[in-house]
């Protein structure tokens, strides 16, 4: 996707580039990085991202063929702003399924948007560290993600999700740390669909 940049979304990447310097990366994995740390004005992240750099390549060809992106959570898809996300945790089945279960609304969003996506899916996971373990627990013959970004924030559970993540051996951009949040996992994304970086 080509997009106008704002001048503000310009200065703030040119201020960003003056305090860091992330030129040994390849492309997407400098892209992915640099827009977390333009979400975050956290600089530690050069650092606490962990990122299949081969993945995020495919991801960004697979998402400009069109894959389907699942978010786990509203703020996340609010904030993919160039496509429009599967995100069933609202959705009133996703209640009726986590009473009957008793799992989190979001894990229960991740059965109900997997039967809708099928497999060859973008999975973005910014808020619940419980949708990241229910897409560990699929098949993943049967997941067969794309890319799996896993950023769920949280004292409870999200550092070991994301380790859990890295562990799977499936395509995936996490952090190392507790920190992450709605706004890095839909960064991490949208730097994969904006595919002309800010001057």
């Amino acid at each position: 996707m080509s997009r106008t940049v704002h001048p503000i979304e310009a200065e703030s990447y040119r201020i960003l580039r003056s305090r860091i310097g992330l030129d040994h990366l390849d492309r997407w994995s400098r892209a992915v990085t640099e827009r977390v740390i333009h979400a975050s004005a956290d600089l530690g992240y050069a650092d606490d991202l962990s990122i299949d750099a081969e993945a995020v390549r495919r991801a960004a060809d697979a998402l400009a063929d069109g894959a389907p992106v699942v978010a786990d959570v509203g703020m996340v898809a609010s904030g993919i702003t160039a496509r429009r996300c599967v995100c069933r945790v609202a959705d009133p089945e996703a209640a009726r399924l986590a009473e009957r279960t008793g799992k989190t609304r979001s894990a229960a969003a991740v059965r109900l948007a997997l039967e809708e996506v099928g497999p060859g899916a973008v999975w973005v996971v910014g808020c619940a560290p419980t949708a990241l373990e229910e897409l560990l627990a699929v098949d993943p013959g049967e997941l067969a993600p794309v890319l799996v970004i896993g950023l769920p924030v949280g004292f409870v559970g999200a550092a070991e999700s994301k380790a859990a993540l890295r562990a799977s051996g499936l395509p995936q951009v996490s952090n190392v740390s507790e920190k992450g949040g709605s706004a890095v996992a839909a960064a991490a994304l949208n730097a994969l669909l904006y595919r002309d970086e800010p001057a």
